[in-house]
């Protein structure tokens, strides 16, 4: 192994990167626009959903349950007819439609159980779960207080003490916005290093490599650390400028405890490119295999959902994946403050991970290289 030639490849590697304008745009938006838009795409309280109600009842009970449904959690109800009701549902014009029965008031006060019929749209999941929550809520308070004669807060024999730790407003910004650096560290880690082999491919470069004095590990590394360390920075940039500045989003752990975990994350993901690149040949290939690959490691990782939801197999499988551990240190340094006598454990199976990464890569490659 020759240090300088592996940093003039690396440099060279650079040089490559900043003459590709789609590449150079891919990682400005996965650290920015893409950071900010996903953390705000999918949010969990119920927003501006759609309504309408069929009121047989008319009464005064009536008119207080359509009046409780307004902005922002509903859109003001719409009032239809039973006719209307099914079209409109199956047009996707409503998320939820309620019909108050004729003589509902009436049957309340008269001590019987009305039902009232709420139709909900499942395919919009998000908002059909919370939403339906809402409504029942909504019905149940304002047929109390009718029966009541006026409000009152219910009294519970229990008293509650919530005391929400690492996001104190349980704002989903917080948590999308670091997921989603996460995962722009995994998925630009693969795709700068695999493009940048199939780069050299299609240029006919790998030709003039293998005439010169260099060996296969000293190229290899050569991509590992340029492409690698243009995410760290751009990682970097990211955690401090978008999510801790312009998102005010906090921090709890340590920056730089979180970059060196960021290194041996990247170091693994970035031999798997390379081994990606050799088994693909062209980008065309490279791109379809990278959705294959990239797809399950990001979903069964435990960035999306809990790795205790999953099954116990998948559980113990994810263990062999990179970002499965990466995940669970992020997690606890960004989200909890933890140091590094708590997430030594990942570190070191990062490390392990990469190095058996690299090494059948290596191997890969020395084949990609003859």
């Amino acid at each position: 192994m020759n240090v300088r030639n592996i940093w003039n490849l690396g440099i060279k590697e650079l040089r490559g990167l900043l003459r590709d304008p789609i590449m150079l745009l891919l990682i400005v938006y996965a650290f920015s626009l893409s950071i900010w838009t996903s953390s705000h795409a999918a949010p969990e309280a119920l927003a501006n959903a759609t309504i309408s109600i069929v009121d047989e009842d008319q009464s005064h009970l009536s008119s207080r349950i359509i009046s409780a449904f307004y902005p922002p959690n509903f859109l003001p109800p719409k009032l239809i007819t039973a006719d209307e009701m099914d079209r409109r549902m199956d047009a996707g014009e409503d998320t939820f439609a309620l019909n108050i029965p004729p003589d509902f008031a009436r049957d309340v006060l008269a001590g019987k159980a009305p039902a009232i019929q709420l139709n909900v749209d499942a395919t919009r999941m998000s908002q059909a779960f919370t939403g339906s929550g809402y409504i029942q809520q909504i019905v149940t308070a304002e047929v109390s207080e009718h029966v009541a004669g006026h409000r009152a807060p219910t009294a519970l024999p229990v008293g509650l003490a919530l005391r929400a730790r690492y996001n104190p407003s349980l704002d989903p910004v917080w948590f999308g916005a670091i997921t989603s650096v996460m995962q722009s560290i995994t998925m630009l880690s693969l795709v700068l290093t695999g493009a940048a082999l199939i780069r050299e491919k299609e240029h006919g470069t790998v030709e003039h490599l293998l005439v010169m004095p260099v060996t296969a590990g000293e190229i290899m590394l050569s991509k590992i650390w340029s492409m690698g360390g243009v995410v760290l920075l751009a990682s970097a940039f990211a955690l401090t400028v978008v999510v801790q500045g312009v998102m005010a989003v906090p921090i709890a752990g340590s920056l730089p405890l979180f970059l060196a975990g960021a290194v041996l994350m990247l170091f693994a993901m970035t031999a798997m490119g390379v081994y990606l690149a050799t088994v693909a040949g062209t980008m065309p290939q490279f791109a379809l295999l990278m959705m294959l690959v990239l797809l399950p490691l990001q979903v069964l990782s435990g960035a999306l959902t809990p790795r205790e939801s999953m099954p116990e197999f998948i559980q113990t499988l994810m263990l062999a994946a990179p970002n499965t551990h990466f995940v669970m240190l992020s997690q606890s340094i960004l989200f909890r403050g933890a140091g590094i006598a708590t997430v030594w454990p990942q570190f070191l199976a990062l490390a392990i991970i990469g190095t058996v990464l690299f090494m059948l890569a290596l191997r890969r490659f020395r084949g990609f290289l003859q």
